[in-house]
């Protein structure tokens, strides 16, 4: 019976001046989602220690929620080496980026009154309508300033929209600081989004005639996979980023190389498994694809993100200051970028 006991659970204690790496390692001494915190904060350590290529996928209204500058000094301090991002939190990014705000709101606001004045809801966020409006007319003409009668990886895109923004001097958030740190983020979906809206009112207007190679992409992100020595995964919520980053392990046989899994795993949801949606999938049900190694260190936090990521993040950025010093960027030759014309 003993070789089913760890270790004795540690009650939590209280004291004045607790840093953030302490109150997490404290965490890891108790269970439930505590523990299982923990347990993300020194699998993502052990990542940072070794030759790991690590993805992120993200997902879920994390930039309205106010974890834009979270991901970006992720990216900025290479914590990741490769971004996987819906649309929306890339859409969100940009028009932040450009000054303007999502606010405070209140899930008891009168959405009837909030549509009469132009404001959306998302969950106690809201947001112009107006000022999307801007936003999106800043996409169709950067868009329309581009190369066109070409498709463009959305890595290729995305890079040249962050190195627009930082040629304007605007605030570097998640697009600005990734062309700054030439970190490779790729959108599996981008017409899902005010960026497909954008483009079709370029090409309705006759400006643009610009398109997605979401094939080149696919070819692009496995290749990386490939040339890493080993592969790690961190999910902030899952849908489409989890998806397009757990398939590439499948994929090895295109560039005739057999792929191992993803060693390290963490994933933060608030899905369950049970409906059978990728979003609440465990690891343990993706080792059946071979998606992640028998052996993999893996844990699923069972917490809304924006509590569970800035803790972590704030844990690592001090227990791990050693190692993100020492840790070596990763060399991806992904094809050619472009300035942008006009």
């Amino acid at each position: 019976m003993e070789k089913h006991f760890h270790a004795p659970v540690t009650p939590f204690r209280i004291s004045r001046g607790c840093s953030i790496p302490e109150l997490v390692a404290r965490m890891g001494g108790t269970s439930f989602q505590a523990r299982n915190l923990a347990r993300g904060v020194e699998i993502w350590s052990q990542m940072l220690e070794g030759e790991v290529t690590i993805f992120l996928g993200l997902a879920g209204a994390m930039v309205p929620a106010g974890m834009r500058q979270v991901m970006a000094y992720l990216i900025e301090n290479r914590l990741i080496d490769c971004l996987v991002s819906t649309a929306a939190n890339l859409f969100h990014d940009l028009h932040e980026s450009l000054g303007r705000s999502h606010w405070q709101g209140s899930t008891s606001a009168d959405d009837q009154e909030l549509a009469r004045s132009k404001v959306f809801r998302i969950y106690d966020v809201l947001a112009s309508a107006e000022e999307f409006d801007k936003t999106e007319e800043f996409v169709a003409h950067f868009s329309a300033a581009l190369e066109q009668g070409r498709a463009y990886s959305t890595r290729e895109y995305f890079f040249l929209l962050g190195k627009e923004l930082l040629s304007q001097g605007r605030d570097e958030g998640i697009l600005a600081t990734a062309a700054k740190a030439d970190l490779p983020i790729y959108c599996p979906a981008p017409t899902d989004s005010v960026f497909g809206t954008a483009l079709a009112l370029g090409r309705v207007r006759r400006e643009s005639h610009l398109l997605f190679d979401l094939v080149k992409d696919l070819m692009e992100i496995v290749q990386i996979a490939c040339w890493a020595k080993s592969t790690g995964v961190i999910f902030i919520g899952g849908g489409m980023p989890k998806n397009f980053i757990q398939q590439i392990e499948l994929c090895g046989d295109l560039f005739s190389k057999e792929l191992k899994g993803h060693e390290y795993a963490i994933q933060i949801t608030t899905d369950s498994p049970q409906w059978g949606g990728l979003s609440g999938c465990t690891f343990e049900e993706a080792l059946s694809w071979r998606k992640v190694t028998p052996d993999a260190a893996m844990v699923t936090i069972s917490s809304d993100a924006t509590i569970a990521l800035p803790l972590m993040v704030s844990a690592i950025a001090e227990r791990s200051a050693s190692a993100i010093k020492r840790r070596k960027k990763p060399s991806f030759v992904l094809g050619r970028e472009l300035a942008i014309q006009g």
